[in-house]
């Protein structure tokens, strides 16, 4: 028997996929508060989904695909949409960016020819990893709340400069991890 497509995780995960889009459009006509709470709605999915999902009996492959895909789909948009969008009065710096993109690109890049090539592995997410994306997290947030305040928070120069040292080493760790043993076989 197969398993469940639909549960109530996989359905927190779908919308937060669709709340992607909701944002960038948000962040284009400028309305940045109604961004933020769109955003903040987001990240409560994110941490519904797991939590349901691991005690609610409904872990599925679907989910474990599906979850970190919605994450650099929210991640990506939200990025491009706090660079490039009209009248922010704190943008995410452009090399910040590519270079957020850049990871991302690499790493799912990787996986998928990983996975056609030798076959399904299981590429657990490292403490590093899971570190970046919480810095990745907050630099966005900020951005976004100061873009809502009308003026940047202090000291978000040196949260985006910080985010650029871990996410430029989870993607070195992330490398050296595929080199150095095989992933798992599922």
């Amino acid at each position: 028997m197969s398993e469940p497509i639909f549960t109530v995780a996989n359905q927190l995960t779908l919308l937060r996929m669709a709340l992607a889009p909701l944002l960038v459009v948000l962040v284009l006509v400028r309305a940045h508060t109604w961004a933020v709470v769109v955003f903040i709605l987001a990240g409560v999915t994110d941490l519904l989904d797991g939590f349901i999902a691991r005690h609610g009996s409904q872990q599925t492959t679907l989910g474990a695909m599906l979850d970190p895909v919605a994450d650099k789909v929210l991640l990506a948009s939200t990025y491009v949409a706090l660079t490039w969008g009209p009248a922010l009065a704190c943008p995410i710096p452009v090399w910040l960016t590519v270079i957020v993109l850049s990871r991302d690109a690499i790493i799912v890049l990787s996986v998928t020819i990983v996975n056609l090539t030798l076959g399904r592995r299981v590429f657990h997410p490292s403490l590093l990893g899971k570190l970046c994306t919480v810095f990745q997290l907050t630099s966005a947030g900020l951005a976004l709340l100061g873009s809502a305040m009308g003026e940047c928070p202090p000291g978000v120069v040196w949260l985006f400069g910080a985010t650029l040292v871990i996410t430029v080493s989870s993607a070195l760790h992330y490398v050296y991890r595929a080199s150095a043993r095989p992933p798992e076989a599922r």
